[in-house]
């Protein structure tokens, strides 16, 4: 199973769109800084996540809310 999930920064309204095939570590991993890209907007807030049973689809899914619709969507959540 893979997951395509949205973090949002508590510090400021920073949002990372990711796909990861363990949600629970992956978050743990931008929360500690583990990621450079993510690491300077620490902590973070789950604010969106869903399960797809192929990287396939999860990585179309990752694709959508990267796009300017997609990031409406997750600012209006």
């Amino acid at each position: 199973m893979y997951w395509t999930y949205a973090l949002q920064s508590k510090s400021n309204k920073y949002i990372y769109v990711g796909l990861t095939n363990n949600l629970e570590r992956r978050f743990a991993e931008h929360n500690v800084g583990k990621n450079r890209t993510t690491k300077p907007y620490r902590p973070f807030v789950l604010i969106y996540s869903k399960e797809f049973s192929t990287r396939v689809e999860a990585r179309e899914a990752e694709k959508k809310l990267k796009s300017g619709s997609g990031k409406e969507f997750l600012k209006s959540l």
